[in-house]
Parts: structure tokens; sequence; C-alpha cells
């Protein structure tokens, strides 16, 4: 395990080891007096290599352990024959820190345990109790140290995979936002333009041969236009936090009484239990009749359009049937949107919604809602 670098000039630890090394190894030799044989110098400058090996402690811990434990233990082998000082077990002390750091394994702690018997027979010690002291006490810091890292490392890992799960969640929530809107928009301003376009159309063709009728469709025109802005700024203050009333049941008779209204041949009928809908049960149940009537005028002008919605304990059916067209006006295109964003926010709910051709050359569309949606 490789310590983050710092740079030498803010690490107050960098340059430790040569005033230890002065401390436990030159200092107390020249006190002593300066070895005169070749074994006494290589027992001192084994044990100043040892220390001095611990500048690089950070950056590469296991060479210095066993390139500082190689030469404390060349130096210990020559202290028969010159002065050993005592205070040179702080350097083992901290060479054994150190291979807890740089070694992850248990067979670094047998690796520390031969080191030590090596150490025992080397020097003819007949007290093992210097050795242990020194040598144990410095290796459990150690793998304590290197366990507190590994776990900061590991926590600092999770926090960033947390990071990127939750930018990742954050996103995914903000494109299923935008796709929900989009298909609020759709719905709103797909249901008013199609009304509007097609009582246009209708206004155009009566203004001169009947004027009542041309007024009524322009009527028509104005009250889509005016429930299009409403709708719009309800949607509006739905996002900006505007708490708002729940919608219900009555929703799909105010659209089926406006349909009627601008022209459509529809019949709306209840059946079975109406109250306690939930109110996202309610909305669904509401863009599956609005899209259908909308499809009705652009598809199939002229036919009739049978609503029905069928309430019981578990579930919600909506049902809208029409005939197939009564005139050869050619229909008005659509996004190609309607059904399929309709159809996936219904399966996100639990429900299911069908759709496709009739028999008789008409169209049916049919929507299961759970009440327990949310």
């Amino acid at each position: 395990m490789t310590w983050p670098r710092i740079p030498p000039g803010r690490d107050p630890v960098r340059w430790l080891p040569i005033p230890l090394v002065l401390l436990v190894v030159v200092l107390p030799t020249g006190w002593h007096g300066w070895p005169h044989t070749l074994a006494g110098n290589v027992l001192t400058a084994c044990l100043v290599l040892s220390g001095l090996a611990l500048l690089w402690w950070r950056t590469h811990p296991r060479a210095v352990a066993l390139g500082g434990g190689v030469l404390w233990l060349v130096g210990a082998a020559c202290a028969g024959t010159g002065w050993f000082p005592d205070l040179a077990f702080v350097i083992l002390a901290l060479l054994s820190t150190v291979a807890a750091l740089g070694f992850r394994s248990y067979a670094a702690g047998a690796v520390l345990i031969a080191f030590l018997a090596l150490l025992f027979v080397a020097t003819d010690s007949t007290n093992p109790v210097p050795l242990i002291i020194f040598g144990v006490p410095g290796f459990l810091a150690g793998t304590i140290l290197r366990l507190r890292r590994e776990t900061a490392d590991q926590l600092a890992e999770r926090n960033r995979e947390l990071e990127e799960e939750r930018e990742l969640f954050a996103d995914l929530a903000l494109r299923h936002e935008r796709a929900r809107i989009a298909a609020e928009l759709h719905d709103i301003i797909g249901h008013a333009i199609s009304v509007m376009i097609i009582q246009a159309a209708a206004g155009q063709r009566l203004v001169d041969r009947d004027p009542p009728a041309a007024r009524r469709a322009f009527e028509a025109i104005a009250e889509s236009a005016r429930q299009g802005r409403d709708d719009l700024q309800r949607l509006v203050d739905l996002l900006g936090g505007t708490e708002l009333g729940g919608p219900d049941l009555a929703l799909i008779e105010e659209v089926v009484s406006r349909a009627a209204r601008s022209g459509l041949d529809v019949s709306c009928r209840f059946e079975g239990a109406r109250d306690g809908v939930a109110a996202p049960v309610a909305h669904l149940a509401f863009r599956v009749v609005q899209e259908s009537l909308t499809n009705a005028l652009r598809h199939a002008p002229g036919s009739a359009v049978r609503v029905t919605v069928s309430g019981a304990e578990r579930s919600l059916r909506v049902r809208v049937e029409n005939d197939p067209a009564e005139t050869d006006r050619p229909a008005l295109p659509g996004t190609g949107r309607g059904l399929t964003g309709l159809r996936e926010r219904i399966q996100q709910q639990g429900g299911q919604l069908t759709a496709g051709p009739t028999t008789p050359g008409g169209w049916l569309v049919q929507a299961s809602l759970p009440q327990t949606a949310s």
C-alpha cells in the first residue's frame, strides 16, 4: 500500500529519520567511543542506513521494511564484535510498523516472527523480551493504521459510487419528469388543437350557407382554446409546486360534454362504483378518454363514439369505441406518440391498455387501471 504523496516542504515528518538516527545511533556510539574495528564500523553503518531508509516509508514501505530489516539484522549480527546501542531498538520498532503498513497479508506476521527468531539466534541473546517489546507492538500499531487507512479508502470509494448512483438516479428522474411533462402537454395541446382544426374547417364551409352553424363552430373553437389555456395553467401551477385538488371521474363527464358540444356524436355511461377513486387513477382514466376522443375526431370524423367507465373495488376499466368514419375527409395527422405514451404511463402504474380496430371497421381502446395506483 502506497500512502498519499505529500510535497516534501509540507511533510512535517519527512526528515525526522535523520535526527532520529543521530539520536539513537550516532550520538550514543560517539559518546561510548567510536569503534576502531571493521565489524564495529559495519554494525554502526548498518544501523545508520536502516534508520535512514525510513525516509521513504510513505512511498516505498515494502522496500523500506525489507531493506531496513536486513540492514538492522546484519548490524545486530555484528553486535558480538563491538558495542551495540540499545536505543537502536527504536528503529526496529519503526521498521516493524512500516512492514505492517506495507504488507496486507497475514504472512507478514509470520515473517516478523521468523525475523525476530533469526535476530534472537544471530545475536546469541538469552532474553527475547527486548525483541518482542520492540517488534510486536510496532507491528500491531502498523496493522491498525493500515486497516484504518483501508477502511477510509473503502468508504471513500463507496461514497464515490453512491455519488455516481445519485447522479444517475437524478438524471433518470429528470428524464422521467421530462417525459411526463411532454405527455401531459401532448394530451392537452393535442386535444385542443384537434378540436379547433376540425371546427375551423367546418366553420369555413358553413360561413356562407349556414351562418348560425358557423357561429357555433367558432364558439366551439373559442371554448376549446379556453379549456386548453386552463389546462396549461393547471399544469404550470403543478410544476410550480402549487397544491391543487386531485382530479376525479367528473373530468370524464366534462371532456365528453365538451366533445358533444363541438359536434361529436359521443355518449358516456358509468357502471359500478365511481366514488373513492384515487386521483392518479382518475387522471389516467381521463387521459384515456381524452386521447380516444381526440383520435376519433382526427381519424373518424362524424362517427359515433361510446365511452364506458366501469368501477370495481380493485380496478377501474375504461372502454372507448368509435364506429367507422362516415365522411371521406382526410384524417388529421398525429404525432403517433399519444397512445404509446399513455400505455407507458398506465403500465408504470400496474395497469394495461390495448387499442386496435374492430370488426365493423371502427376503433376500440380499453384500459384496466388498478385502484392501488400511485
